[in-house]
């Protein structure tokens, strides 16, 4: 009789579990793709008077999964250290943070197509005697570690020995970095015109100015994949393609980016490469 009853108990848990199991997956139904950013680099990923997260690559995303039947975009605040950490332990299957191509960062990671375009700005104080990027020799910045401005400062100074720049590494975040640098704490800043202008509108930083770095390239900026997720990657792409040709991506490169010229034109729309 007990092993009747106990048998009995397990018919109805095992339908139990296939019941709340149908209802999952008639609830949710799609994959989710866990979005890695960080939260605090205007206007790529901030947060709102509300606290929304938004900012052109969160809008991007968004604009990427909408509708779509098998995926849905979870977003995920996370330490800058932490996004690319998290990709290659598949905590999360996406990324995007003004991400710019890294061929390091390509042999371990799957990238998207380009998302936006952001000219790379040289700031300095008003009464600076830095004039281009030729004068950066024996000054001050700050830099995080691992990012596209700090590799590029590093390969700077090994080939100018004789006058490096002074590298300070820290974990501030770029707005408190270009506070530091408007309280005349250090000399310059490189970074994305983008984030700049948009910080220094925000936090009206009025001791800073602005100097173009002329480049012959695009620097664009992409979402990551972890390695294992190139149906996502074909997915995004496709979806991409289709949010360039039809004006999207100007329409959010101009509320965010402040100019609807910061986006790929059709050729750019290719996947980088490291040959």
């Amino acid at each position: 009789m007990k092993l009747k009853n106990i048998v009995k108990l397990g018919a109805v848990a095992v339908a139990s579990v296939a019941i709340l199991a149908a209802c999952g997956s008639k609830s949710s139904g799609k994959e989710t793709v866990n979005f890695a950013t960080v939260g605090t680099t205007n206007p790529f990923s901030y947060e709102d008077k509300d606290s929304n997260l938004t900012g052109y690559d969160i809008e991007v995303a968004k604009a990427v999964f909408k509708g779509s039947k098998k995926y849905e975009v979870k977003f995920k605040k996370t330490e800058w250290s932490s996004v690319f950490d998290g990709l290659g332990s598949g905590k999360y299957q996406m990324a995007g943070n003004n991400i710019s191509y890294d061929k390091d960062r390509a042999k371990r990671y799957l990238y998207s197509e380009p998302t936006g375009t952001t000219p790379t700005v040289l700031t300095v104080g008003k009464d600076s005697d830095i004039q281009s990027f030729d004068d950066i020799g024996g000054h001050s910045t700050q830099v995080v570690q691992g990012t596209t401005t700090a590799k590029q400062l590093e390969d700077y100074n090994k080939k100018h020995s004789d006058n490096q720049v002074k590298i300070n590494y820290t974990e501030e975040d770029i707005p408190q970095i270009l506070r530091s640098l408007n309280d005349g704490k250090f000399d310059f800043k490189l970074f994305d015109a983008p984030t700049v202008n948009a910080v220094i509108k925000s936090q009206n930083l009025s001791n800073l100015k602005t100097i173009d770095v002329p480049s012959d390239q695009k620097p664009f900026i992409y979402f990551v994949f972890s390695n294992d997720q190139k149906d996502l990657q074909k997915f995004v792409n496709k979806r991409l393609e289709k949010l360039q040709k039809d004006g999207t991506l100007s329409r959010l490169a101009e509320k965010y980016l402040g100019n609807k010229d910061y986006v790929p034109t059709a050729k750019d729309m290719k996947v980088p490469s490291n040959k």
